[in-house]
């Protein structure tokens, strides 16, 4: 049985930790069974590549790399800055995720 994750494909996180300790971005990729995600603008590394249809020179490539979901905090929507996340039933009984923050509902 794999973990449920706080994060989701889409959400806005900030890193807490590591080379990229500050930045933000957009999650573009989850990998539940290691546990780490692909952030867009985060973790950049070079990557060579053969000539192929999409690249027909083949040659040196900057693309993300994944980075471990302990090292992310989700951006709080109402202010922007790092918040922990918590889950709750609505009055529908329906599951949702919001800031322990600010108590904002995250989509």
């Amino acid at each position: 049985m794999q973990k449920k994750l706080h994060i989701k494909k889409g959400d806005q996180v900030i890193a807490i930790s590591g080379n990229e300790k500050g930045k933000s971005g957009r999650v573009l990729d989850v990998d539940r069974s290691k546990m780490r995600v692909v952030v867009e603008g985060l973790n950049i590394m070079s990557v060579h590549t053969k000539p192929n249809a999409a690249n027909p020179d083949g040659g040196i490539v900057k693309k993300e790399g994944s980075i471990h979901i302990s090292n992310l905090l989700h951006i709080d929507p109402k202010d922007g800055k790092p918040c922990r996340i918590g889950r709750k039933t609505d009055d529908s009984g329906k599951k949702i995720r919001y800031s322990k923050r600010s108590g904002e509902v995250i989509k």
